[in-house]
């Protein structure tokens, strides 16, 4: 087993079971290419091995990549940081995505991922908290924006829990197996995409306030004209954000482009 480094947030997993089983998830077919992020010593890599039709992993450490190479020769291992790669250019079109990812990096590389064109399906084990706020529905506290970001384009499930005493280091959490599966109609266009994140996150930093007050807030309207745009998206202006499900904003985004908001 090579040494994990904490700089790079690495905590390998070894147990062949919990391997198999990430592997049924993404449940790749013999003609898919699966698109492994972060291989560290191989175990998934091992478990992915002969399922797919080709396997592409990208490793940020390079102490690892002969290794790699070595022991396994069939798969393309690329070494850099998977934040930076161009997945499209590796992978081809219609792939897949799999691997134990670092918490420290979490959102950005599922925001990655879900970038169009999106994977078939992406199978991520991320820590346990992360996993229950982006399957939660709406109307508890774990249910937010990043939630509603990922629901917008992909159908979220978390799968199992694999417990902090299954990795090497221990880390002081637990994990969660997430998959995604991306939405063949998202709800949220690409194009406006960037406009709706801004809107969630906006609406999201009122939690605790009316719907009315947090439009109000972030668009610098009476209350007449923040209540309209509410209203006419089929929503109360006394809810609160964490009540709305994601085509609740879909709906006021729309409405409220058609009232004339002008992001500032």
């Amino acid at each position: 087993m090579p040494r994990a480094k904490r700089r790079l947030a690495q905590h390998f997993l070894t147990d062949p079971h919990i391997l198999g089983r990430i592997a049924d998830a993404l449940a790749p077919a013999a003609g898919d290419t699966v698109l492994e992020i972060g291989p560290g010593p191989g175990g998934l890599t091992s478990a992915l091995l002969g399922r797919a039709g080709r396997l592409v992993a990208i490793e940020k450490d390079a102490e690892l990549i002969p290794g790699l190479r070595a022991r396994f020769p069939a798969v393309e291992i690329v070494e850099g940081d998977a934040l930076d790669l161009d997945w499209h250019s590796l992978a081809g079109p219609g792939f897949l995505v799999a691997g134990n990812i670092p918490y420290n990096i979490t959102s950005p590389l599922i925001d990655k991922a879900l970038e169009p064109p999106r994977p078939a399906r992406i199978v991520f084990l991320v820590q346990r908290e992360v996993a229950d706020r982006i399957s939660a529905p709406p109307g508890g506290g774990e249910y937010g924006a990043l939630t509603v970001g990922v629901r917008a384009v992909a159908r979220a499930e978390r799968l199992f829990v694999v417990p902090a005493g299954a990795f090497h280091p221990r880390p002081k959490v637990d994990s969660a197996l997430l998959r995604l599966t991306p939405l063949a109609a998202p709800l949220v266009s690409d194009a406006d995409r960037g406009r709706f994140r801004r809107l969630v996150v906006g609406l999201f930093g009122f939690r605790r306030k009316q719907l009315q007050r947090g439009v109000r807030e972030l668009t610098g309207w009476s209350p007449e004209r923040a209540r309209f745009a509410l209203e006419r998206a089929g929503l109360d202006p006394v809810a609160r954000p964490e009540t709305v499900p994601p085509e609740g904003f879909v709906r006021l985004l729309a409405a409220l482009v058609d009232a004339g908001w002008n992001e500032r």
